[in-house]
């Protein structure tokens, strides 16, 4: 009897240990839940912080979930009231490409992806500027990634008015906000992009190809873009529907580094062939493409660490010292932490205010007064953010470790059971 009673005391010492040590991860989510920042250790997008997601990188050997940054800083909810082309906005390249969007019945389609959420929510994320390639297709106007200046039914995404039609819709509830789309232009219909733009109820926010500057003078302030309504720029990538729609040729306005693997070469930023030499002053903005010819999901938290910031660096010496206007990447939320988001922080700080970061600048104090700010990634607050979803559109694309939530859940199962034991 001794014995039994013996072996049940070890039992019970032991479910108490194992009870205590369920309740001590249970206390760690509570706190990951009330405190998490970015690369703050996390299980679920809940536990951290706001624009923030959880996520993990094991391209780089990252394979522990951290609290991941997955919105921009409006830079001119910090800075006002500069003209448009001393900004770096976020651009998403071959926006409309997203991973899940819907097939055409009875097609599986067969192409790159290069996004992971709505247009909608990049926007609400961030993003000020979209990649689009447009194309004749069953007698409409369609996005398509496609080849040979031809859209197929298994390259095909979406008639360009449903995407054009989320613009208008953001830029109808954010009065304040600028938005470009630069447009891979394979349509040839006449007035087409006229008429498409007019049924998406766009040319109300319409900047003017007369109001852009020609010989690389500054561009209209941001503020008078708002005050006049000018809240939209549109450039295509043919050079005669200037004249004839009136839409901005775009490297008579943009120059442009090669995209592609040129494109994340380190040490190497030559100007795409269409594009004048980057340290020409004809031209007031700048478009640095990020983003290697092939997409891979899992290597473009790799690609949006250290070797982006590097490849800014060299392309801003490229260009004479002139920081990008506009930072075309894929897969935008993906990183190990910070990425796009922090680079595009550092770019626009060194810019605005001659700080490390633009969360650093001080509205109206003189260039170079820095304010003292956290060493770690800051997380994005309201003013100047919006209310978009970190989640990617797939679940499985939010790179959390499943054996962790098992694990979670069989500790709470376990605790209860050692609770109804006592």
């Amino acid at each position: 009897m001794f014995a039994c009673f013996a072996d049940h005391c070890r039992l019970r010492g032991a479910a108490l240990a194992v009870g205590y040590l369920c309740l001590y991860l249970l206390l760690i989510s509570l706190a990951f839940i009330a405190h998490a920042q970015v690369l703050d250790l996390c299980i679920a997008a809940k536990n951290c912080g706001p624009g923030l997601f959880c996520g993990n990188c094991p391209a780089l050997g990252k394979n522990q979930p951290v609290c991941t940054r997955g919105q921009a800083i409006i830079p001119t909810s910090i800075i006002d009231a500069l003209p448009f082309n001393k900004y770096t906005w976020l651009v998403t390249h071959n926006a409309f490409s997203i991973v899940d969007a819907p097939l055409l019945p009875g097609v599986q389609r067969l192409t790159f992806y290069n996004q992971e959420d709505t247009v909608t929510n990049q926007l609400r994320n961030g993003v000020r500027g979209l990649m689009l390639d447009m194309y004749d297709f069953e007698d409409d106007i369609w996005l398509c990634h496609s080849f040979r200046g031809q859209c197929f039914n298994f390259t095909a995404f979406e008639p360009a008015i449903n995407t054009l039609r989320e613009v208008e819709a953001f830029l109808s509830e954010n009065p304040t906000e600028i938005v470009t789309i630069i447009i891979e232009d394979y349509v040839h219909t006449p007035k087409g992009l006229t008429k498409l733009f007019t049924n998406a109820g766009l040319y109300k926010y319409w900047f003017p190809v007369s109001k852009m500057p020609k010989k690389g003078e500054d561009w209209p302030t941001v503020t008078q873009m708002v005050q006049e309504n000018c809240r939209l720029l549109v450039f295509t990538s043919i050079a005669s529907k200037e004249a004839e729609e009136g839409i901005a040729y775009q490297w008579k306005y943009i120059l442009e580094n090669k995209s592609g693997d040129p494109g994340v070469k380190p040490g190497s930023c030559p100007n795409r062939k269409e594009s004048k030499p980057l340290n020409s002053r004809s031209a007031s903005l700048f478009l640095e493409n990020y983003f290697p010819t092939y997409p891979v999901e899992s290597e473009a938290c790799k690609e949006h660490s250290t070797p982006l910031a590097k490849m800014v660096g060299t392309c801003y010496k490229a260009a004479g010292n002139v920081m990008p206007n506009f930072l075309a990447v894929n897969f935008y939320m993906r990183s190990d932490g910070g990425g796009v988001f922090d680079v595009l922080d550092r770019m626009n700080g060194q810019t605005l205010c001659g700080c490390s970061t633009v969360t650093a600048c001080q509205a109206g104090a003189p260039f170079g007064s820095c304010k003292n700010v956290a060493s770690t990634s800051p997380v994005t607050t309201t003013t100047g953010s919006f209310s978009g979803s970190v989640q990617f559109s797939r679940s499985a694309s939010t790179v959390c470790s499943p054996n962790f939530f098992i694990f979670y859940l069989f500790s709470l199962r376990l605790m209860a059971f050692m609770l109804q034991m006592q």
